[in-house]
């Protein structure tokens, strides 16, 4: 059925693929290139999802760079994460054992969760993982079961502290979730420099300039030629509040774990071309608990507040990408040839493609 599928949508100039139909052989290529279930399963759902909701830089681009990282040694493809034990009732930990995050978040969920509904407030540690996948997704998870959620992890050190001029912070990105009943949840999820690294990259394959205030060049210039930037480093949003809070992400993600900033991590890693590995930082918080005692109802009183934005005729952050989601859901997803193409080869030689 999906080859027959996959035949008639090349008639035309993309392909589209039902959610399930890519799903299935992104999960296929990560199969075939050596991961065990645990791994392959949990970052195709991070990688489908990106695609699906239209955030090409955390869709199937991001395959090749596991693929590497991996044939590197640099992530261990059959790693199985490890829950801890913890005293203290709040904290959950999770040693990823070198694999990716996101099977070890999946393993860590439901006990978050649990922790978080009795205590009021829960956080998920998690050790020793390899990162490249958007967070919204996590926070997204906490939203589904009712609880605000808050994300976030270093990387590897692209971004100059403003008034800097060399890499020394990560991308370093932070995702909000806030549950809603009758519609998407409430979510952001961005970087704290100007743009993701990915979003660099994908410039570059297209031969485009930068905007200006993106990047500055190894001599600390200010640039918009994404080589110069990937040979430089980029800049923080909103100048020294961006730069302040990439660092407190260094601080809580990293050094309060016990893990590595994002300095450390590509001195350990040595190149920017793989995916680097530290910790990740979930905090997942019940409205109902902290609201307990108070007139009213905390999601009524978020609803206004919601329902206030907009009639101004603003828009709630992940909207297009809710709206971009339901559209692959009725309509597939759409894939140019050169992207099939990619996906084929990648099925074919696993990782002696990269």
């Amino acid at each position: 059925m999906l080859c027959g599928q996959i035949a008639k949508a090349r008639m035309s100039s993309t392909t589209a693929l039902t959610i399930e139909a890519l799903h299935e052989r992104v999960e296929a290529i990560f199969s075939k290139a050596g991961l065990n279930p645990a791994q392959a399963g949990a970052i195709t759902r991070a990688i489908v999802a990106g695609e699906r909701d239209a955030c090409k830089s955390h869709g199937i681009y991001r395959i090749e760079g596991a693929l590497r990282t991996v044939k590197a040694g640099k992530a261990e493809p059959k790693a199985v994460p490890e829950l801890l034990p913890q005293d203290a009732p709040a904290i959950v930990k999770v040693d990823a054992k070198g694999g990716f995050a996101n099977p070890a978040f999946e393993l860590g969920l439901p006990v978050l969760v649990e922790r978080a509904r009795a205590t009021g407030i829960a956080a998920l540690a998690i050790n020793n993982a390899v990162h490249f996948s958007a967070l919204w997704v996590e926070v997204e998870a906490l939203a589904d079961a009712g609880l605000a959620g808050l994300a976030m992890c270093p990387s590897y050190a692209t971004v100059a502290p403003t008034g800097g001029s060399r890499p020394l912070l990560g991308t370093n990105p932070f995702a909000f979730g806030w549950p809603r009943q009758e519609h998407p949840p409430y979510v952001f999820d961005f970087a704290t420099s100007v743009a993701a690294r990915g979003e660099i990259e994908l410039h570059r394959r297209a031969g485009k300039q930068l905007p200006e205030g993106w990047a500055i060049d190894a001599d600390g210039k200010p640039t918009t030629d994404p080589e110069a930037a990937l040979g430089g480093a980029m800049l923080s949003f909103g100048g020294h509040k961006g730069s302040a809070i990439g660092t407190m992400i260094e601080l809580l993600a990293g050094a309060m774990l016990g893990d590595l900033t994002s300095r450390e991590a590509l001195d350990l890693l040595g190149t920017t071309t793989l995916y680097p590995k530290h910790g990740e930082l979930v905090i997942a918080l019940s409205p109902e608990a902290f609201a307990a005692g108070r007139p009213g109802s905390p999601f009524s009183r978020a609803e206004a507040l919601f329902e206030a934005i907009l009639d101004q005729g603003a828009r709630l952050p992940s909207q297009r990408r809710f709206l971009a989601r339901e559209k692959s859901r009725r309509d597939g997803i759409s894939l140019t040839p050169q992207e099939m193409e990619q996906l084929d080869r990648f099925l074919e030689q696993g990782l002696d493609a990269v």
